[in-house]
């Protein structure tokens, strides 16, 4: 039972939104609490973020080793958790060719998913903001993304190239050009390293939904959604800010309950009983079991 009441048919959604000439920013997110808290913090769109669950569901880094239907089990359970909430799901290299790619096209549209973010690295892939990352020869990507243009019916399909890392910048931006003209709906260059690099990129595809990635103590220089929209950046992911906020706090409380054996002391760190049921829709719950006793 979803506890996210938004009236679906007054929000716009992520397109609609890009449309109008509005900035996005996405929250990476991983599970249904985490989307849920998105949501009421009054996110409309947030990023279903390969780091984030890899790191949750698997204990493990971002190195490619969550397979396909572990993301599509994942994108299920937050799209059902957050109805009225735009869910852009990481779909990695597409996981496997381009037959692959079309599968995980379906099954993200199944989910419910709003959008997917397609790479050109080579599998197994790696974190955008990690060394040793080689990308795939650019027929190989193209395809790709052609596939998943003409089998989706409404995702929003976002062409991501690791290029600046693996060649250089020069190639990332070809690559970025090619991906738009094929007629995704944005593009997105991984991991600039200043803002004369985020500024060639936005030179060299005027009038293209561009993408920012904001990884704190990643490679690309921190901005706010206002300086990137001064750039010509619309969609913005912070993908890992609440899951590192989150590990943060959770290191310091176990810290704290090791040294002490309990937090009674200091509650002020924790959401109280009564406040995380709320979060997750204990009186829902409950009125739907009277309404049905």
């Amino acid at each position: 039972m979803s506890v996210v009441t938004t009236d679906v048919a007054q929000r716009p959604t992520l397109r609609e939104r890009l449309d109008r000439g509005e900035s996005v920013l996405m929250p990476g997110v991983w599970d249904p609490l985490s989307a849920t808290l998105a949501a009421h913090a009054g996110f409309s769109t947030v990023f279903l973020s390969g780091f984030c669950l890899s790191g949750t569901f698997l204990g493990a880094p971002d190195i490619g080793l969550l397979t396909q239907s572990d993301v599509a089990d994942a994108a299920r359970r937050v799209c059902a958790a957050v109805p009225g909430t735009d869910v852009v799901v990481d779909a990695d290299t597409g996981y496997g060719n381009v037959t692959n790619t079309i599968r995980t096209v379906e099954l993200w549209e199944q989910a419910g998913a709003a959008g997917l973010f397609l790479e050109d690295q080579v599998s197994p892939k790696r974190c955008g903001h990690m060394e040793g990352k080689e990308v795939v020869p650019r027929d190989e990507w193209v395809a790709k993304l052609r596939a998943a243009v003409e089998h989706r019916i409404r995702l929003h399909v976002t062409a991501r190239t690791d290029a600046r890392a693996a060649v250089g910048l020069r190639e990332a931006i070809e690559r970025a050009v090619i991906a738009r003209d094929l007629g995704v709906d944005a593009v997105f260059v991984e991991a600039p390293q200043s803002l004369a690099e985020l500024d060639a990129i936005a030179q060299a595809l005027p009038g293209t939904t561009l993408v920012a990635n904001m990884v704190e103590t990643g490679k690309t220089p921190l901005l706010t959604p206002t300086e990137l929209a001064d750039r010509g950046f619309q969609l913005i992911v912070s993908p890992v800010s609440l899951l590192f906020t989150a590990v943060k706090a959770m290191q310091s409380s176990l810290a704290r309950l090791h040294e002490v054996g309990t937090l009674r002391d200091e509650l002020e760190r924790l959401a109280g009983f009564d406040e995380f049921t709320s979060i997750v829709g204990l009186r829902e719950h409950e009125e739907a079991a009277r309404r049905y006793a």
